[in-house]
């Protein structure tokens, strides 16, 4: 049997933990892209227009059309057989209001727009969100303000040695962009994701794994709506730093400053 563009993929890996459960379901199916679309209609998706969600070969997006104009505009989704596509794919089913909500966003730039050059401060916010993002789930609590606090001003050894014992605590990562995911199938030191931090109250942490998936998909898409995203409101975030996301998270490791680089100097 050929080996297929997945098989090289480690799910136990700690960065797939969003998308694993459905990865598994496809990859263990004859015709993943067959699973694929049986998903999607199981889990009744559809996009902000309330079109029933559809994974079509790329070659069936019209020429001169925009991917993500067509998504809104049919709920068909071009797919292309990489790993690129596959993890989009995984995110939809793992995120679908936040997904649902990027795709109305990044409509409505080109709508208002045009495709050029430049997508436009708004537009060129949502891609980053989709492409790279990483949530950053964080109790709402003074513990949780001096985690982000050291985040947010580069304190890499306060973050990630002297609060270690937060993470999977009082703080969760979730993987979220499909780019930042196929990076991470050959991981490499410098991956630096653009974290989205969300606050939750401690009860979150209490939740099984689906309930607390809801939830964030519910508050991020409902916070979305609301919030005309800039590229401000990302946190860099070298994701290999994360607690237990590498081995060898010594202070030498966090100590190499061309990833885990200072703050900017105000000028």
């Amino acid at each position: 049997m050929s080996m297929r563009f997945f098989d090289q993929i480690t799910w136990s890996a700690p960065w797939f933990d969003l998308v694993r459960p459905m990865a598994q379901q496809l990859i263990a199916a004859p015709d993943w892209r067959a699973k694929l679309n049986q998903l999607a209609q199981e889990h009744q998706l559809h996009n902000h227009q309330g079109m029933a969600l559809e994974f079509i070969p790329q070659e069936e997006l019209p020429d001169g059309v925009a991917y993500e104009a067509h998504i809104s505009a049919t709920g068909k989704v071009p797919t292309r057989e990489n790993l690129h596509d596959f993890f989009n794919a995984l995110v939809w089913l793992s995120f679908p209001q936040i997904k649902r909500q990027l795709n109305a966003l990044q409509a409505a730039q080109i709508a208002s727009l045009g495709i050029g050059k430049s997508r436009g401060p708004a537009r060129d916010a949502a891609t980053i969100f989709d492409e790279n993002a990483a949530l950053l789930v964080v109790e709402h609590s003074t513990e949780g303000d001096e985690l982000i606090s050291a985040l947010r001003q580069h304190e890499w050894e306060s973050a990630f040695i002297t609060q270690r014992h937060k993470f999977n605590q009082c703080a969760k990562v979730w993987s979220f962009g499909h780019a930042l995911m196929e990076k991470l199938v050959t991981p490499y030191k410098a991956i630096t994701a653009h974290t989205w931090v969300v606050r939750v109250e401690p009860a979150h942490f209490l939740l099984n794994r689906d309930a607390a998936l809801e939830e964030l998909d519910q508050e991020i898409a409902d916070t979305l709506k609301h919030h005309l995203l800039t590229t401000a409101d990302y946190t860099p975030l070298p994701v290999l730093g994360i607690p237990d996301w590498w081995n060898e998270q010594d202070r030498l490791f966090y100590a190499d400053r061309d990833v885990f680089r200072p703050p900017r100097q105000k000028k």
